[in-house]
């Protein structure tokens, strides 16, 4: 790889950044369900939020596809340190945070992420060479699961301390060690900080695109319409984006929703419990990430995602019929493994049918469905009978149900998907 040390300090200030922004976004909605215990209005702030990104999501792609990535990077760093220090500024001055701060900040990051991670991708594709773009998928991935699972144990202990009683519990009885669970206000101004050192490294990234960028200079609309057409010309390529999408989108809703009540209301646990099955998830990705191309070396991108689809849907049907802190650590274990697998085989096949140049718009039309696939089904988990009781797994039977639906396209068109080839633009 000629551009192998701009991809180290690519690859460095996301871990980085991602460490404390992983914390973040597992503290915020158990800091719903558990301290305000009111799951129903994080629903709601999940749902509009996510309803605000499909507009963004559409602009974001243009954005891509039009200015150098690694600026977009140090702007949405500039952006990300000024919502989280500004708003950990105010929780230290009154020595909590307002909830409609949290949801400010809640809001901001998923602003960032559908921006973040199509850049982050397309970024990588730009600099790298045709051949290794499975290589660069999955080390985009183990990196960022590796500080996923960094950042599920630090949230454990940030979330809910340490004393000795825990430490007995877990056999520890001649260790001391006592940590008292931080304050929402202080882990925003942990998360601040990696933004200020993610910024520095992006700086310094020095780069050659493997090819020349076709910059398209026309305006918004019409390069919204570009990758439209794009998708139009290439239909297969249209159902098969969107379909392949459907286990990230349940895992998200599963991850920062569904979660937290299932816990809370289902198996009656702690947020340790959260963080830890967050961990798994993380540990899962991490793996699929070192070897998922060498399970399915053998096995084409499309029956390989269709696999990994079945199984997810086992998995969240599981958590329905058993009631275990261990059944839930073990299934996202396995959604960790399926979730990133997906997305690599998922990435790697529109790379190399994609050209670059247009790659972050034909983006925007797969986020942006996939954002409205994720607001139907957030509005539909946040009607009040999905946080009563143990209601919540009817939630998860829905979800199944969803990558049901979302596999058909695939089986329909899988022979043409496997020979399909497009000629370079």
């Amino acid at each position: 790889m000629k551009n192998k040390k701009a991809l180290t300090l690519l690859f460095t200030a996301n871990a980085i950044s991602g460490f404390a922004q992983g914390i973040s976004m597992l503290a915020i909605p158990w800091y719903f369900a558990d301290v305000l215990n009111d799951s129903a209005s994080f629903g709601i702030i999940y749902s509009f939020t996510t309803l605000a990104t499909l507009f963004w999501g559409l602009y974001s792609g243009t954005l891509i596809d039009r200015f150098p990535r690694k600026n977009i990077f140090l702007a949405l760093c500039t952006f990300s340190f000024l919502i989280l220090s500004t708003v950990a500024s105010i929780g230290f001055y009154l020595g909590e945070l307002p909830t409609i701060l949290v949801a400010l900040v809640f809001c901001a990051t998923i602003f960032n992420y559908n921006m973040h991670y199509p850049n982050l991708y397309a970024f990588g594709q730009e600099i790298t060479e045709k051949e290794n773009y499975g290589k660069t998928n999955s080390l985009i991935e183990i990196i960022g699961q590796s500080t996923s699972v960094l950042s599920g144990a630090f949230a454990a202990i940030l979330l809910t301390g340490v004393n000795q009683e825990l430490l007995n519990s877990i056999g520890l009885n001649n260790f001391t060690l006592d940590i008292t669970p931080w304050k929402l206000h202080e882990i925003f101004l942990l998360d601040a900080v990696t933004y200020v050192i993610a910024f520095s490294l992006i700086w310094f990234i020095k780069y050659t695109p493997v090819k020349p960028k076709i910059v398209d200079t026309g305006d918004i609309l019409t390069r919204l319409k570009q990758g439209v057409t794009f998708l139009k010309k290439y239909p297969l390529l249209f159902y098969f984006g969107v379909g392949s999408f459907a286990i990230f989108i349940v895992v998200l809703i599963h991850i920062h929703q569904l979660m937290p009540i299932y816990i809370n209301n289902h198996l009656q646990a702690s947020g340790g419990v959260y963080a830890i099955a967050e961990m798994t998830c993380a540990f899962g990705a991490l793996l699929s990430g070192i070897g998922i191309r060498w399970v399915f070396k053998n096995t084409n991108s499309v029956k390989a995602i269709i696999i990994l689809m079945v199984t997810s849907i086992i998995m969240f049907e599981l958590l329905v019929v058993t009631k275990s802190p261990y059944v839930l650590s073990f299934v996202c274990f396995v959604l960790g493994i399926s979730n990133a697998g997906a997305r690599i085989l998922r990435i790697t096949y529109l790379f190399n049918h994609i050209p670059n140049h247009i790659i972050g718009r034909t983006g925007s039309v797969f986020q942006s469905l996939n954002i409205l696939s994720r607001f139907i089904l957030i509005s539909i988990f946040a009607i009040p009978f999905f946080g009563e009781s143990n209601n919540i797994i009817w939630a998860y039977v829905i979800g199944g149900l969803f990558i049901f639906a979302s596999i058909i396209p695939l089986i329909i068109f899988y022979k043409k998907l496997i020979s399909f080839k497009i000629d370079e633009e």
